[in-house]
């Protein structure tokens, strides 16, 4: 009788495990293909015990091959659709396609197409899907919350959670949306099984993860060192050099490839300067329109481009095992961030190349974003005192008109809220459910220290003397970590390292170029009455400023460098370099239409004056700025506005009516600037700032100047910020 339970369960295993490589042979078009270390163990305790389990696994080990046999499985044995929780429609494309290949009938839910949600759930209703994809966001719209997920809850036969470190705290790409995730798994009935995926957690994310997945996780993970990367790490002077390797070794880079940058305008500028020099790339950012990212993907997976210069909105997901090759021109702020970027190459060829070109402003720009996903306690409180107070649902709208945020970490705090119970999202909008809400100003005080821990370790990655992929592993916590005697520390530099002297002049000229359009406000904030301010709709065509021009973003990687320096807290003020000058005086020239492509002054004119806007941060370089433009233009300076009733209020950074309310009145033409202005009625009027963020200050300064007889105003400032 002792003999009779391994009997038993023998058969089963057996035919479990057949079932399991044929639909894995299905699922990769390979007759011979077998399992890898930790597959099958994964897919037998989801479909023979209903576990819940945790795969953290390399990139390219096969994740996704768990959860669609699992699925075939489990359907055969009439279970019920499995529920994918995935993070990127890059992903889910992929993985439908990948599902279709094993006869998995897949289908996804999220905001590129609406259009097909109905049918999608008249499918679902039928039971002809087996695989239903839904982005994290998905569980927090009123409306699928109320009226597909009972429904779905009551039929899944399996839960995954895909890209799972996006759970927690400690993630490198957390997600409070993802935090929903937990109590879906709570109203799941107990013989549901779960799994989560990923890549890219340390021992702190894994321990994060299996708590939320509750009591009894079966967590696999496997070795995640990469014998197809070769990592290597080349420190170049400065942001000219670096662009200017790219320029003279683009070509020798093995196949087709990704160049990820730290900045949305680091890829733009980058992809323009390659595509100027020939090469055909192209940039992939969040400012990407999406049906044109998924052309570009597209496009790279044909090898019809070279590369993508893109941010890390290319990431998660995006799957092309022959890619050769990821450059990255800035160090990400993590190891983990860093592995899961790397991760996309390689996976399934036996080489490609792996460099990091670190760049001397990279700790600027991972400070700048460091506490982008942590709440303020005081825009908390004031965001649950305005909710508790209206007494029924308010719009994103709307609350943006009475909370000094902007949109993205508008919408980011309510998550965050609604995660922790204390408000809901609903038809109409946010309402407080009254539960009490605390600030956990300890634990938001820890995930900051880990983030300088986690930037501390990226710089000591690119110091090291020994094994690249040996110490990239290691601080992932895997305890297999080993040197991989391929690394340019283990093998000797395998790539080359001069840079051409034409290749480094034509990156010169890209990074000095300067100025980029700044377009005018063209419509007021909605809500301003309740901020004592008594306009709406469009701005009077004779009250807003034309079209103007910035020298630079801050976030550049030509003269923002200089001009983060130049704003950095704590920094003198002082009268504007030479240099500096000389760079806006050319914004200015190829803004007059004198280079014969552009329109001139936007259709303003030509200035016959100009202004500065008071300035009680950089006074001097304001004014400097102002009267250089003025004498080498050989036009007037005349003077500056006038602050009244102590002037703007408010610092960068909160949202559009806010900062429209803490200028609104506070800049006019005083006496002497408006006797000044006499002369020059009916005529253009050139405005000069230092830093613009909202540019409500230029339009509450424009439109003063233009009630003063200004036919039109045309504003030009150093930096803009973002």
């Amino acid at each position: 009788m002792a003999n009779t339970p391994d009997a038993a369960v023998a058969p089963v295993q057996s035919s479990t495990r057949q079932q399991a490589l044929e639909c894995l042979r299905e699922l990769v078009g390979h007759p011979g293909a077998e399992f890898h270390d930790g597959q099958f163990e994964a897919i037998e305790a989801l479909v023979d015990a209903g576990r819940r389990a945790l795969v953290v696994q390399r990139t390219g080990w096969g994740k996704s091959a768990v959860y669609f046999v699992s699925s075939l499985l489990l359907r055969r044995r009439g279970a019920g659709p499995t529920l994918i929780v995935s993070p990127l429609l890059a992903l889910m494309r992929d993985q439908v396609a990948a599902a279709a290949r094993a006869g998995v009938r897949a289908v996804a839910i999220n905001s590129a197409n609406a259009l097909e949600w109905d049918s999608i759930l008249e499918q679902l209703a039928a039971d002809e899907v087996d695989v239903l994809l839904v982005s994290p966001e998905r569980l927090t719209n009123p409306s699928f919350r109320e009226n597909q997920l009972p429904e779905l809850i009551r039929r899944t036969g399996l839960l995954v959670i895909d890209e799972a470190h996006c759970i927690s705290d400690w993630g490198h790409d957390f997600r409070p949306d993802y935090r929903r995730i937990a109590d879906l798994i709570e109203q799941l009935p107990e013989s549901v099984p779960t799994l989560a995926t990923t890549a890219t957690a340390n021992s702190r994310v894994v321990h994060d993860i299996e708590e939320q997945l509750g009591a009894g996780v079966l967590t696999l993970r496997g070795a995640l060192g990469r014998e197809s990367l070769r990592l290597g790490v080349l420190t170049l002077a400065d942001s000219r050099d670096r662009l200017g390797w790219l320029l003279t070794h683009l070509s020798d880079m093995p196949g087709s490839g990704i160049i990820y940058t730290l900045t949305v305008s680091a890829a733009e500028d980058t992809a323009r300067l390659l595509s100027e020099a020939g090469h055909h790339v192209l940039s992939y950012t969040g400012r990407t329109d999406p049906a044109d990212r998924e052309r570009a993907e597209q496009l790279l997976k044909d090898n019809q481009v070279k590369a993508l210069v893109a941010t890390s909105a290319l990431g998660m997901g995006f799957d092309k095992p022959d890619l050769g090759f990821v450059i990255h021109l800035g160090a990400p702020s993590s190891p983990v961030a860093y592995y899961q970027q790397v991760g996309r190459a390689g996976r399934g060829a036996a080489n490609a190349d792996v460099l990091l070109l670190p760049g001397s402003e990279d700790r600027e720009i991972w400070q700048y974003f460091a506490t982008a996903s942590m709440p303020s306690e005081e825009k908390a409180a004031a965001v649950l005192s305005t909710l508790a107070d209206a007494g029924s649902a308010i719009s994103t709208v709307a609350l943006e008109a009475r909370v000094d945020l902007r949109r993205t970490p508008l919408e980011l705090l309510l998550k965050v809220l609604a995660v922790d119970g204390a408000v809901e999202r609903v038809g109409g909008g946010w309402r407080s459910t009254g539960r009490p809400w605390i600030y956990d100003a300890e634990r938001y005080a820890r995930i900051a220290e880990a983030r300088v821990d986690e930037q501390d370790s990226m710089v000591i990655y690119q110091d090291t003397a020994g094994c690249r992929m040996e110490y990239i592993t290691s601080v992932l916590d895997d305890e297999t970590a080993a040197a991989c005697g391929r690394c340019d520390n283990c093998a000797g530099r395998w790539f080359p390292t001069d840079v051409a002297a034409a290749a480094a002049e034509s990156a010169g000229q890209t990074l000095r170029r300067a100025g980029i359009a700044l377009e005018p406000r063209l419509q007021w904030p909605s809500g301003m009455d309740r901020l004592g301010v008594g306009v709406k709709g469009k701005i009077k065509a004779d009250e807003s400023i034309f079209e103007g021009r910035v020298l630079a973003r801050l976030t550049d990687l030509g003269w923002g460098g200089a001009l983060r320096e130049l704003f950095a807290a704590g920094a003198p003020d002082r009268e504007v370099d030479p240099g500096m000058l000389q760079a806006c005086v050319q914004v200015l020239r190829e803004w007059s239409g004198a280079d014969g492509r552009t329109t001139p002054w936007s259709g303003g004119g030509r200035p016959a004056a100009v202004v500065s806007l008071p300035s009680r941060g950089k006074p001097r370089l304001v004014e400097s700025l102002a009267q250089g433009i003025a004498g080498i233009g050989r036009m007037p300076y005349v003077g500056q506005l006038q602050l009244q009733h102590g002037g703007p209020t408010g610092g960068r950074g909160g949202n559009s009516a806010y900062r429209l309310a803490g200028v609104w009145d506070r800049l006019v033409v005083g006496p002497e600037l408006n006797d000044a202005l006499a002369d020059f009625q009916g005529q253009s009027i050139l405005l000069v700032d230092d830093l613009v963020d909202s540019r409500w200050t230029l339009t509450i300064a424009g439109r003063a100047l233009r009630q003063s007889g200004a036919a039109a105003v045309l504003p030009l400032a150093l930096a803009q910020a973002g």
